[in-house]
């Protein structure tokens, strides 16, 4: 049972996963009572099941400008990722290959790196600078006679630092390199222009833009750049077997369908509130730090990751949600873990300037007094750990 410590509960975490929009629940209801039907059936209620993937699949690619048939869809964005990776590498087995990643990409990424190099093939996990940044002469520097892929997230997860993208497209592209994003967090947040960014892979996921668990997609610019790693029937082009997840792969379709025409003017409010956020705890608070850019062309509008001098992240978490402020210290892939962040690590920080930082993650369902009651409470916690 989870003590109650406040009345007041402000959730702060949307990084981790993100509510359900109402408007995504109620066409989800609706369809759990009567579009039940297994959509590879041939009557009408697999029929119907169908229609549901098929119009999502267009809700994506409408969105993203890309054809429909680009668009497969998994069981979210760690399995969209190892398609990605291990898809490429599949291909074209048995050579060896290369890859080139960044330090500080999601585990879903990294750890798959991981994974295959254990088969042989190479992998170079290029450094960033103090703001999360790759080096783009050094990843350019890394690319060999069979490097086979490029993956370096969109946005990072933990301190939200948004990477050159096109710019990395463009290298991929002059050297006939196949170049994934993993977009998980900045899908739904800030604009994605793939055909201009030369994006040929990209993974997303339904529980980061206000839709159910349980399913992402992968886009994918020509189908026959990879090979599946899940067997069985001939589901998604062949690409992904297994009974497609009706409910939560509509929900994705009706996040964007909520959230397509608001996307500009929700990255200016997000925007607005972190910097107030930002702009009072720095005036406020002695020895704060932020972890990541300050320039916010490079930062997500939503993710900011803070270290307090003299205090324990950890601690901190768990005061804040003593006073019903629900955050994180990191990637909620590893909250169970208190190992220190690798993300923060690559960034310079020691391990002490690490286990003293805190992320908080705001969404559709902030408000200012959110932020306000945010700023009170931190300054109230901060002293007393301190003490």
């Amino acid at each position: 049972m989870i003590e109650k410590f406040s009345q007041k509960r402000i959730y702060m975490d949307y990084a981790a996963t993100t509510p359900i929009l109402p408007y995504v629940a109620d066409a989800v209801i609706k369809y759990m009572y009567n579009e039940f039907g297994n959509p590879s059936s041939l009557h009408y209620f697999g029929i119907k099941a169908r229609e549901i993937i098929e119009n999502t699949r267009n809700t994506i690619s409408n969105f993203l400008n890309v054809e429909p048939e680009n668009i497969i869809f998994t069981s979210g964005g760690t399995e969209s990722d190892n398609l990605a990776i291990q898809g490429i590498i599949l291909a074209n087995y048995p050579k060896k290959q290369h890859i080139i990643t960044s330090q500080i990409e999601h585990s879903a990424v990294y750890n798959t790196c991981l994974f295959l190099k254990k088969f042989g093939h190479e992998v170079s996990f290029v450094s960033v600078n103090e703001d999360g940044l790759i080096d783009l002469n050094k990843l350019e520097k890394e690319i060999k006679p069979n490097t086979s892929l490029i993956s370096v997230h969109y946005a990072n997860n933990e301190i939200g630092t948004i990477q050159p993208i096109k710019e990395i497209g463009e290298i991929a592209q002059n050297y006939n390199i196949a170049f994934h994003t993993d977009a998980v967090q900045a899908f739904c947040k800030i604009k994605i222009n793939i055909k201009d960014e030369k994006i040929m892979l990209l993974s997303g996921s339904g529980h980061k833009i206000y839709a159910l668990k349980g399913a992402g997609f992968l886009y994918i610019k020509n189908k026959s750049i990879i090979q599946p790693i899940i067997h069985g029937g001939p589901h998604e082009f062949e690409l992904r077997a297994g009974t497609e997840n009706v409910l939560s792969i509509a929900s994705i379709g009706k996040a964007i369908e909520f959230l397509s025409d608001k996307i500009e003017d929700e990255e200016r409010r997000l925007r607005k509130l972190s910097d107030k956020l930002i702009n009072s705890i720095f005036n406020e608070i002695d020895g704060v730090h932020l972890n990541g850019s300050l320039n916010s062309k490079y930062r997500l509008p939503n993710i900011i990751n803070l270290r307090f001098d003299n205090v324990n992240g950890y601690d901190l978490m768990l005061a804040l949600d003593r006073e019903g402020i629900a955050c994180s210290t990191g990637s909620a892939c590893h909250s169970s873990s208190m190992e220190p962040s690798r993300v923060l690590l690559a960034l310079g920080l020691s391990i002490n300037e690490v286990l003293s930082s805190i992320r908080i993650s705001i969404g559709y369902f902030t408000k200012e007094e959110d932020i306000e009651y945010l700023i009170k409470v931190l300054k109230k916690v901060v002293n007393e750990l301190r003490k």
